[in-house]
């Protein structure tokens, strides 16, 4: 089956077009998840084989917490994203859109043994050939999605013309792509609409109402190149 695309609306009432990932992208991002972990229980069992029996009962909590922690650790705290997806431009994503939290992450990878069941991710294999969101069972029951990350595809002349202005931090890859995205839908809006949807930037901007939505679309310019 083909990745596919679908639309959702977030809680602020912007829609957003995703792309969903299917069987082929999330299992190669399995493979090199499962061969970092490999290399990283290599490393700790030779560490922990100087300790004897004692080290192997350390190996076998290390390895416990490895392969059913591993992923929700990085969905949560890495942007929705385990390196093996990262490399493969994929993120967990909550089914209206929104960054996956920790209930979700635990119950979509606790699941995992029901994926696996009978054989070899048979019925997680199933259940995403069958779903047209490619779901396996523990993101239906977490009501997550993996979907593809899509570049910032944004020009300067998409914008309505501003004086720029450099954020007063660093911003992550996703929340440059929120920025630009406000400025890019900004023509878009009433005033009034900007002017709340920008409240909800008001740390980074140091500024509400007008003001601030004006801020967004300043840092919007410099963030694609204009000085």
């Amino acid at each position: 089956m083909l990745d596919t695309r679908f639309s959702v609306e977030t809680p602020e009432g912007v829609d957003l077009s995703l792309a969903v990932a299917g069987p082929a992208p999330r299992a190669l991002a399995w493979v090199i998840d499962s061969f970092l972990r490999l290399i990283g229980y290599g490393v700790v069992a030779t560490l922990l084989a100087v300790l004897g029996t004692a080290g192997e009962g350390l190996f076998l909590i290390v390895l416990f917490l490895g392969e059913w922690f591993y992923p929700v650790l990085f969905e949560v705290k890495g942007r929705g994203a385990t390196p093996g997806k990262r490399a493969l431009g994929l993120i967990v994503l909550h089914d209206d859109g929104t960054p996956v939290g920790w209930s979700a992450a635990l119950i979509r990878n606790l699941l995992r043994f029901a994926d696996f069941l009978p054989l070899a991710y048979g019925f997680g294999l199933a259940s995403m050939l069958i779903d047209r969101r490619f779901r396996r069972l523990g993101d239906l029951a977490a009501g997550t999605l993996v979907v593809h990350r899509e570049p910032m595809q944004v020009s300067l002349a998409q914008l309505r013309p501003v004086a720029a202005l450099a954020p007063p931090v660093l911003l992550q890859p996703e929340e440059q792509r929120a920025v630009v995205d406000f400025a890019r839908r900004r023509s878009s809006w009433t005033d009034d609409r900007a002017a709340e949807l920008a409240n909800a930037a008001a740390p980074l901007t140091g500024a509400r109402g007008g003001l601030g939505a004006a801020r967004l679309e300043a840092m919007a310019a410099w963030l694609l190149g204009s000085r």
